[in-house]
């Protein structure tokens, strides 16, 4: 059978075409699935911090309950060396933690004894700007968060902190967990770590770990961003300082003073 010019093009035009309805037809039975929603993110007009009542601290300067929450909540290593320590939350005398606030006029309320120590999770974090991997980043809420995935351990994050509040996990930290929770996931050694304000608390609506188990009433967490919250009326009501001012980090932890 001969074709001629005209033909030809007709034929081409309805292979072409039940060639297209071929690819078509599977997808008119099965439809693609519709694209997920995005993961919900952090509430707007939230920016999470904390206040911490250094005199209500001092009830009970043995007093660990919010350190051991933490430690717990996280798998947290309990490392004989200290060199290799891990630390999310921890005590220092109060000269150490504010060099700055500190001077001869010390009040004796305070001088050498414990104040609470821990991520600031500063609105200008030098952290956040050094790391060459963005495994540390800041969220929306103010939140200095970590991807352990994407830290290589070069520990930059660390050197630029002023506030000591990064460790670095030199050894396996699991075989020193005395009891791992499955609810939170270990980390591995080369990884850095640090708080992270229970940001899987967080999610559930509830307080990060340490201020739900403080019995003193000297840790507050709560909402920057609202006027009429806890933390603001704290901060409206009594004085207040916070670390190393002078470097322009902006700390969102606020200590009663």
């Amino acid at each position: 059978m001969t074709v001629d010019r005209r033909g030809f093009f007709k034929l081409a035009g309805l292979g072409a075409l039940g060639l297209a309805g071929a690819r078509s037809l599977p997808v008119l039975g099965n439809p693609l699935p519709s694209p997920s929603p995005p993961e919900s993110g952090p509430p707007s007009g939230v920016r999470w911090g904390m206040v911490v009542d250094l005199r209500a601290c001092l009830h009970d300067e043995g007093c660990q309950d919010c350190i051991l929450a933490c430690d717990h909540a996280h798998n947290i290593p309990q490392l004989p060396d200290r060199k290799h320590e891990v630390k999310w939350i921890w005590k220092d005398p109060y000269e150490e933690v504010f060099p700055m606030q500190a001077h001869e006029y010390l009040e004796d309320a305070l001088r050498g004894h414990p104040a609470l120590a821990f991520c600031n999770h500063c609105n200008n974090p030098p952290c956040v700007r050094v790391c060459p991997t963005k495994a540390t980043f800041r969220r929306e809420d103010g939140l200095v968060m970590m991807d352990w995935h994407r830290c290589i351990g070069c520990r930059y994050c660390i050197a630029a902190c002023p506030y000591g509040s990064r460790s670095f996990n030199w050894v396996d930290p699991r075989p020193y967990i005395e009891k791992i929770d499955p609810e939170f996931p270990t980390r591995t050694r080369g990884v850095v770590e640090k708080c992270n304000f229970c940001d899987e608390r967080l999610a559930r609506n509830e307080q990060p770990a340490c201020v739900a188990a403080c019995r003193n009433g000297a840790m507050t967490f709560g909402n920057l961003a609202d006027p009429t919250s806890t933390v603001r009326l704290l901060l409206k009501s009594r004085y207040s300082i916070r670390r190393k001012p002078a470097l322009g980090t902006h700390p969102e932890v606020f200590y009663l003073v």
